[in-house]
């Protein structure tokens, strides 16, 4: 049975699906097009989306405007919509349904499945949804296609009172819950969050859940307000300077127990590692990219013991605990969305997005 025959007879019950859809396609470096694309086709096993809104990530604009992907490509990858065909042998989906979806989806299987190590898994890395050119995503685009292994297990139902927009969360959730995890953060701890862009107010959002005592930094004033309307005890201006003489005054002079940098400069990660006492966890969270280079002494490892940690992407065994505290809305993730445009506006956007301002946080790209 050809993929063609399959949607075909899938759409009996949603009515008759477009050849072609409008999609923005990064086509050169810090560019994205509004074009007529072809709307992908499903086969055997697979699941084609609707998308009705999709989060610009961090990673979006590396990749768009530092050009870390060849184009043409369709990112988004924060996502939510409602199932429109199914491929044969699907049977957990059917059209109709509200959803959100993963990109990636480890084997489960792998040396590094088996050590939780799931963003390391080679089919992990394999991107499972798409727009149509190579996959990546493809939430810019109308409709996306979800591949067998994603449709069999990256695909989260949404219940009738969770908005598509408050689904788009669910995956940078995923990613939140992680990085808390392997930073070990627990409850009495102080912990400062550097950075209060959309990210650093997410792992603040998730740290309170874990009862520490969160401090913030921002050269933003209102990106700090925010953090304190969010739960954060005190907010300080990096660019005074005094940064870390102000964490070492609010703990005995120790410094933070863990310092969770969600700013990718490499001198925060300096003065993150300055801030953290001895012994204590520095995550690097936004600093992930494939051409940074960071320098620091060698002392804050090798003698005052302070750890530093990665965290990349989702997953796979907190899904269902991740998705819940979006689905059960204990967090106000809905409190930090400040813009939305339409596919039409999608440049302007990512734009805003790459050169925030003092009232922008998180970004969304919503289809008609």
């Amino acid at each position: 049975m050809s993929g063609t025959r399959t949607i075909v007879e899938a759409l009996r019950t949603v009515g008759p699906i477009p050849k072609t859809m409008r999609a923005g396609v990064y086509r050169q470096k810090g560019i994205v097009r509004v074009e007529e694309v072809p709307v992908p086709e499903i086969a055997d096993g697979e699941v084609l989306i609707k998308v009705a809104a999709c989060g610009i990530c961090g990673t979006d604009i590396k990749k768009i405007f530092h050009a870390y992907v060849e184009p043409p490509q369709i990112l988004g990858h924060e996502l939510a919509g409602t199932v429109v065909a199914v491929g044969r042998g699907v049977t957990k989906w059917k059209p109709g349904g509200r959803v959100m979806s993963f990109h990636h989806i480890p084997c489960g299987k792998c040396f590094y499945c088996e050590r939780r190590l799931f963003s390391q898994c080679k089919q992990y890395k394999t991107t499972g949804l798409t727009g149509g050119f190579t996959p990546n995503g493809g939430g810019f685009g109308e409709y996306v296609k979800a591949m067998p292994w994603v449709a069999e297990r990256g695909i989260v139902a949404l219940p009738d009172d969770v908005t598509f927009e408050e689904a788009t969360f669910i995956e940078p959730i995923n990613t939140i819950v992680k990085a808390i995890q392997r930073s070990r953060v627990t409850a009495g701890e102080t912990v400062l969050v550097t950075g209060c862009g959309p990210i650093g107010l997410q792992l603040l959002m998730v740290a309170k859940l874990e009862g520490a005592r969160l401090y913030t930094s921002d050269p933003i004033a209102e990106r700090r307000a925010k953090s304190l309307s969010l739960g954060a005890i005190e907010s300080f201006d990096p660019s005074s300077g005094k940064l870390v003489a102000e964490v070492k005054a609010r703990t005995e002079g120790r410094g933070a127990d863990a310092v969770l940098v969600a700013v990718a400069h490499p001198a925060v990660v300096v003065e993150a590692l300055a801030a953290a006492r001895p012994g204590g966890r520095v995550l690097l969270f936004a600093a992930n990219d494939p051409v940074s280079r960071i320098e620091f002494p060698a002392a804050a490892v090798g003698i005052d013991e302070k750890e530093i940690v990665g965290s990349y992407s989702a997953a796979m065994d907190i899904q269902e605990e991740a998705a819940g505290l979006v689905l059960s809305k204990k967090l106000p993730v809905m409190d930090i969305v400040t813009h939305r445009f339409s596919l039409d506006m999608i440049q302007e956007g990512l734009e805003l997005a790459a050169q925030p301002t003092a009232e922008s946080l998180k970004i969304l790209i919503t289809h008609a």
